[in-house]
């Protein structure tokens, strides 16, 4: 994380001093390349490793995964911020390993708003443009068009310390915005404000891409963020890219374990047991009494001979209390233990019998209570199977 100071000097020297400024109304495309790029820190700490994606022009991108996992340390190496191990990165056509981040054509928004204190909003608004010697009119013309996107015209006399978190992170957008780069990155911009700014701040980020159809990059560790703003999502765990898809996607067609559990809140419940074949094909919970019917397509899947150990995932909202009219519907017993209810739906926390515990999202109307034994029921035909031996879905 970058201290005040530092950020300030990146946002100076980040800006393109060109002798001659660009035209505004000369197109900015901007396709971003990664190709083979790892990161290694003291010739043996792996942070990224073998990277390869591509970032089309005016798409938006989320790189998302938990803390350590080398999110960062990838957008950091577009920004030029840190040096390349191995690979290569090319923003436009252009290979840019070699590059100063200041002849990157790129914005960073961080999640320090890093403001000049001693600056009017106009003011911090116009510092890079004034740096790069822009003539005084089209500078009022492109601090007032960004401070009208993001709702701040009327604070443009005011210094940072009379802004709420909200209207200076808007602050830090248009110091972006006034600069009209080729890419924007976001490293965790939300991180510092409260759950309902942070909503408010995804829709306002969301908003200014499909306004400004500029190619931006965003990461997070909130995987919600990730699905609600993202054209696609980049997931990352221990410094290796696992999937890159669509949100829906991602979340529907997992391809591991790790994607199908981070993915999604609450988090997917997984089963641990075998697959058995007396008729029909049946999981078989490890342990426990439990079983559930697989469907045929589910085997197929999987060359007709599944693994001999699986996981079986359920999403929570794949589980009710009511026997749905899906002829797909399986039904088993389970023990309540805890209750969270959260307006239109709760949260139910259940047992099977065994030591490991799980949660169902059922309607409020239909929420059993703590300590019932109940019958619950899942869709099969939502079921995930992974194979236990690599994680890796079938």
């Amino acid at each position: 994380m970058f201290d005040a100071l530092g950020t300030y000097i990146f946002l100076l020297k980040a800006s393109p001093f060109n002798s001659t400024p660009q035209s505004p109304e000369a197109p900015i495309m901007a396709e971003v390349k990664l190709e083979g790029v790892s990161k290694i820190y003291d010739g043996k700490v792996t942070a990224v490793r073998d990277v390869d994606f591509t970032i089309n022009d005016k798409e938006f991108v989320v790189l998302v995964g938990p803390s350590g996992c080398g999110k960062s340390t990838v957008l950091r190496m577009i920004a030029g911020l840190e040096e390349i191990t191995a690979g290569t990165v090319s923003i436009d056509g252009k290979v840019v390993n070699d590059v100063a981040p200041k002849d990157r054509d790129i914005a960073m928004v961080f999640q320090n708003y890093a403001l000049y204190p001693h600056m009017t909003v106009y003011d911090n608004l116009a510092f890079g443009l004034k740096l790069r010697k822009y003539p005084k009119a089209e500078i009022e013309q492109r601090v007032h068009a960004a401070a009208d996107i993001l709702g701040i015209a009327s604070y443009l006399e005011r210094k940072p310390k009379a802004l709420s978190g909200g209207q200076r992170q808007r602050v830090a957008l248009g110091r972006a915005i006034v600069r009209q780069p080729k890419v924007f990155l976001f490293d965790e911009p939300l991180s510092n404000l409260d759950a309902n700014l942070r909503v408010q701040m995804r829709t306002e980020i969301s908003r200014l891409h499909h306004q400004l159809r500029t190619t931006m990059i965003y990461v997070t560790h909130d995987q919600i963020e990730a699905m609600s703003m993202g054209d696609r999502i980049v997931v990352m765990k221990d410094g290796v890219v696992q999937q890159v898809d669509a949100p829906l996607k991602i979340y529907h067609r997992p391809v591991n374990k790790f994607v199908a559990g981070f993915i999604g809140s609450p988090t997917m419940n997984f089963l641990s047991g075998k697959i058995e074949r007396n008729g029909a094909w049946k999981f078989r919970q490890e342990g426990t009494s439990l079983t559930l019917p697989i469907p045929d397509s589910a085997v197929r899947n999987a060359g007709g001979t599944p693994p001999p150990l699986v996981t079986l995932g359920i999403r929570p909202e794949h589980i009710s209390a009511v026997r749905p009219t899906s002829q797909d519907a399986a039904s088993f017993n389970a023990t309540i233990e805890v209750v969270e209810p959260v307006g239109n739906e709760s949260f139910v926390h259940f047992s099977t019998g065994g030591a490991t515990h799980y949660v169902a999202r059922i309607a409020s109307d239909t929420t059993p209570r703590i300590g019932a034994s109940c019958e619950l029921f899942v869709d099969t035909s939502k079921m995930h199977l992974f194979d236990s031996s690599n994680d890796r879905s079938i």
